[in-house]
């Protein structure tokens, strides 16, 4: 199979841009084929049994990150699987933000899926404790597998984000910096959607009831009030939709100097509070 025909059969379900771009990640991350390498037919080498299963698995929708395990986030790789979220662009921008706190020395992850966050702050910061939490076991083996990968160490635990006021006295506190990309899409979203997130991508990761969009976000900030340290920062990942409330609920619980940041895109995509 030639890689213009192998692209070329993704445009039945793509824009023909998207579906050179698809099997150009593909091909790059699955085989570690550069777009010079492609066209110099180096394609030609590759098993055409796997080819054909890879192709065969994207002509369904199956995201292509899903199909070859791994994704791009910050300039590394990390496995992901249907357990977890694929990365997006935009949240490594929330990393970013987070490397500003340079006395960030204890950090946590709240709702970490494949622990792209956690492991992006430890490897930027070596010297930092990172602790991370998931409810999903099955996230949480991915982000193990993702520690190992990037040789970080990251202590992973499972905790469920809508208890942790009612375990408080059971859970760690004195962080410098709590963080967190917790679900926040509503129901009735789903319908602008593209159909391959919402056929592929872990809904217990995606989705908040319509009636409750900020119910991660309260229940991970009443924690925070108590659990970081007198100069410690929470920061978040949000719906900008609710950017204006989600503002307005962390004044009322409390904290200070409560600023929005715009993702790459011009989106209010970002908070952070101060406690």
């Amino acid at each position: 199979m030639t890689y213009e025909a192998f692209w070329h059969s993704l445009t039945t379900i793509y824009p023909t841009g998207e579906a050179k771009a698809i099997a150009q990640m593909v091909m790059e991350l699955r085989f570690g084929l550069t777009l010079s390498d492609l066209l110099c037919g180096k394609m030609d080498t590759l098993d055409e049994g796997e080819l054909l299963s890879i192709q065969r698995r994207l002509l369904t929708g199956e995201p292509a990150q899903y199909v070859i395990g791994m994704a791009e986030f910050g300039g590394r790789l990390y496995k992901v699987t249907p357990d977890v979220l694929i990365p997006r662009p935009e949240t490594y921008e929330l990393c970013q933000w987070a490397l500003e706190h340079q006395n960030a020395q204890r950090i946590l992850d709240i709702c970490t899926g494949s622990g792209c966050i956690a492991c992006t702050l430890a490897a930027e910061r070596p010297d930092a404790e990172v602790i991370a939490w998931d409810i999903s076991e099955e996230a949480l083996s991915v982000a193990q597998e993702n520690a190992l990968i990037s040789h970080v160490n990251i202590t992973l635990e499972k905790q469920d984000a809508l208890l942790l006021s009612a375990t408080f006295n059971h859970l760690p506190t004195n962080f410098n910096l709590i963080i967190s990309n917790p679900p926040y899409i509503c129901e009735k979203e789903s319908v602008t959607m593209e159909q391959n997130v919402i056929d592929f991508e872990p809904h217990i990761a995606l989705f908040v009831p319509d009636n409750d969009p900020l119910l991660f976000y309260r229940s991970i900030a009443l924690y925070a009030l108590k659990a970081l340290s007198s100069d410690g920062w929470l920061l978040f990942e949000i719906n900008p939709i609710y950017a204006d409330e989600t503002k307005a609920m962390l004044h009322t619980t409390g904290f200070k100097n409560v600023e929005i940041r715009q993702d790459q895109f011009g989106k209010e995509r970002f908070i952070r509070a101060c406690r």
